[in-house]
């Protein structure tokens, strides 16, 4: 029904749409199961493009509405759930450890900070370092938030970091860049060759425009810039996603595919009555949903690529793949055991990238690289 909900909206077809959604609607609540919670997003998404209203600006910080303390909330319970974060996390600040060995100075560049939830445990483990940590410096790269305090979210972010760091005697130091990527000069960025520099992306190079957008790829400019930095280690973490047709329908039926496979992981690992569940679909998931299936051009800001795609597109850049280093790569699937998270969740490794999926659908990818 919801893609014959899309035939309608796509031929403008305002009467048969309007009456399917209504019997979505009724199937559909963001409390029931995962098809039913998956098509309550996606009716949301539909009847926004169907009368063309404009939607929030998209914030990868989440609503400006949640403080960050609830969307930690939210975050915990996933995490606890579904490993993809942990994993792809101990797997690059693991990565980081190893080269930044003899580093007194370490310098970490990461774009797409968001709440930097990535970090506290990579603090954590520098101050246990033989000899002492390194002098952390993080520069904290994000887009803009609408409206009055773009920094606003980011700030808080390393006001978390300097505490933490301050707990564990790690000498820390953040600077915070907040503008579209493809406008950020290396200038900007303050680069000191005695530090060991370390360019670090996790699943939000997505979210900048690509050649479809603009005739000048901004997703290319930004990796142009990574390989200005010439960093001793650039981590890439992506989702795996192959709903960025121009196509309308098409991408609406890949999409519906990707987040059902989501709404599932969540529906086998969670309860249904589970508030922060809840929570976190409606401000991750549904938020992605409704920008994917109600806008175009620069007002979509979810546009995935696969892992093969973005391999194409680095070794363009001008990088190098690293191949996984396969004692980690090891523990993470043996992680996977040990924490009893639930069976259907896969580690693969497919040409030197680390991948992530549910029952046979590859989600999240992970990789290293240097540049050539």
């Amino acid at each position: 029904m919801l893609t014959q909900c899309a035939q309608a909206v796509a031929n403008f077809d305002q009467q048969t749409a309007s009456e399917l959604l209504k019997q979505i609607r009724q199937h559909s609540t963001p409390h029931g199961d995962a098809t039913q919670r998956l098509a309550h997003y996606f009716a949301d998404g539909l009847q926004t493009r169907l009368v063309g209203a404009k939607t929030p600006s998209y914030s990868p910080l989440v609503s400006v509405q949640m403080s960050a303390a609830e969307i930690l909330k939210a975050y915990q319970v996933f995490i606890t759930a579904c490993p993809f974060k942990k994993m792809s996390h101990f797997f690059a600040n693991r990565t980081i450890m190893k080269v930044a060995e003899n580093a007194t100075r370490l310098h970490i560049i990461d774009f797409g900070i968001s709440y930097g939830f990535q970090w506290p445990c990579l603090i954590q483990r520098l101050s246990q370092r033989p000899g002492g940590p390194p002098k952390l410096r993080i520069t904290a790269i994000e887009l803009p938030q609408p409206g009055f305090r773009p920094t606003e979210r980011v700030e808080e972010t390393g006001r978390r970091l300097e505490k933490y760091a301050k707990r564990f005697d790690v000498p820390f130091e953040y600077n915070v860049i907040a503008q579209k990527w493809e406008t950020i000069r290396i200038e900007d960025i303050k680069i000191d060759r005695s530090e060991l520099i370390v360019v670090n992306c996790m699943h939000r190079l997505r979210n900048i425009p690509d050649e479809t957008v603009m005739v000048n790829s901004p997703r290319d400019a930004v990796l142009k810039l990574i390989r200005k930095i010439s960093p001793d280690l650039f981590i890439h973490g992506v989702v795996n996603g192959t709903y960025n047709a121009p196509f309308f329908l098409t991408r609406c039926r890949e999409a519906l595919l990707h987040y059902y496979t989501l709404f599932d992981m969540l529906e086998a690992t969670i309860s249904r009555e589970d508030e922060q569940r809840f929570i976190f679909e409606q401000a991750i998931y549904g938020r992605d949903v409704v920008n994917v299936v109600a806008c175009e051009g620069l007002e979509r800001v979810d546009r995935p690529e696969t892992y093969r795609q973005w391999q194409a597109r680095n070794v363009r850049a001008g990088f190098k793949q690293l191949p996984l280093d396969q004692k980690l790569l090891k523990k993470v699937k043996t992680m996977s055991k040990v924490m009893r998270y639930h069976d259907d969740f896969r580690v693969d490794e497919d040409g030197h990238w680390m991948l992530q999926g549910w029952k046979g659908r590859t989600i999240m990818a992970l990789s290293f690289w240097k540049p050539t």
